[in-house]
């Protein structure tokens, strides 16, 4: 298994090197000009080339690619236009906002999609299995912007139960930082009233993040442990006499588990993308609502960073998640 990690994180190298170009060709290929952007709308033509000039616009694209190729080598994403600060420095600050809204969602995602397809894997066909065949088929149906905008007006507009926007209220300050994600840090300086007040504003984005996984993952979950039910240990276990749920939480739901965890690894890459418009949406301060800021101002530097900070993430969460499954599967651990 020490082999196999090794080898998967040297082969995350050229993906992020690949992922790098092929972003930065589809930047460049858009008819923007950042240093127009960067001048404003009043600015002469002498100004723009001024600024060109300075940040190297006016070079062929491949050697700004290399150059930037080894500025990223140096940990060097440069200066956003954007914001005017280091773009490693926006990246941290932004990042644990965004971390937290993504994996609360995709806890909520994994644990509830597999319950729920549980339940209605065992209660087949029945008004349940049903229900939630309705429910999951409206999980992939629904625009997450949507769904957004109904949960604000219904649970903050109208109900008042949960806050419209943001991390926390404002003039009320975060607790002290040790990780950035408010839930981890406040529970860790047993500041409980931050903690409470942290989790309320999460929950709506979380939710709107998690609704279309945990109807993917509930219907992985389902298929997979209908298919295990019907397996000749199952019927044996059966045979001599094995309650319905010992036959189900230690065996058949294990042998199931190996599809709805591919799907948990993929649904990571589509929450961060999906966390663009929710966190729009939310006024979240994390990666999303910043990479839109980079979009609308051409600033191409941060809009790579990010895909590269996203990429790495997404590609360490794959190889986790492909850990995780030789550790529930002895039959794919043996392949590792």
């Amino acid at each position: 298994m020490l082999l196999f990690l090794v080898r998967r994180l040297i082969l995350v190298i050229p993906v992020i090197f690949g992922l790098l170009l092929l972003t930065f060709i589809m930047i460049r290929v858009v008819p923007t000009d950042p240093a127009a952007a960067l001048a404003g709308e009043n600015a002469s033509a002498e100004q723009i080339a001024a600024i060109r000039a300075q940040f190297g616009f006016d070079q062929p694209v491949i050697v700004q690619f290399w150059t930037y190729l080894g500025q990223v080598v140096r940990g060097d994403f440069g200066i956003s236009l954007y914001s005017n600060r280091p773009i490693g420095a926006d990246i941290l600050l932004r990042l644990p906002a965004t971390l937290e809204l993504t994996f609360v969602a995709l806890l909520v995602a994994a644990f509830g999609g597999i319950a729920v397809g549980t339940l209605a894997a065992v209660w087949h066909n029945s008004w349940f299995d049903h229900l939630i065949r309705i429910f999951t088929v409206a999980g992939l149906a629904l625009a997450s912007f949507w769904l957004a905008i109904m949960l604000q007006l219904l649970f903050s507009m109208e109900l008042g139960w949960l806050p419209l926007r943001g991390r926390l209220p404002s003039g009320m300050a975060p607790p002290a930082y040790i990780t950035g994600l408010y839930l981890v840090d406040s529970l860790l300086t047993l500041d409980f009233r931050a903690f409470t007040t942290a989790l309320g504003h999460l929950l709506l984005p979380a939710l709107t993040l998690a609704f279309g996984g945990l109807a993917t993952v509930a219907r992985f979950t389902r298929s997979s442990l209908l298919e295990t039910l019907q397996n000749d240990f199952v019927t044996y276990e059966r045979a001599v006499g094995f309650p319905n749920h010992r036959i189900v939480l230690p065996y058949a739901l294990r042998n199931s588990l190996v599809s709805p965890l591919n799907q948990i690894g993929l649904l990571f890459g589509g929450f961060i993308s999906g966390a663009v418009v929710v966190e729009a949406i939310f006024d979240w301060p994390g990666l999303g609502s910043y990479l839109v800021g980079a979009i609308l101002t051409a600033d191409y530097k941060a809009i790579l960073a990010v895909t590269l900070v996203v990429g790495l993430i997404y590609a360490l969460v794959n190889i986790a998640v492909d850990l995780l499954q030789g550790i529930v599967d002895p039959r794919v651990g043996g392949d590792l």
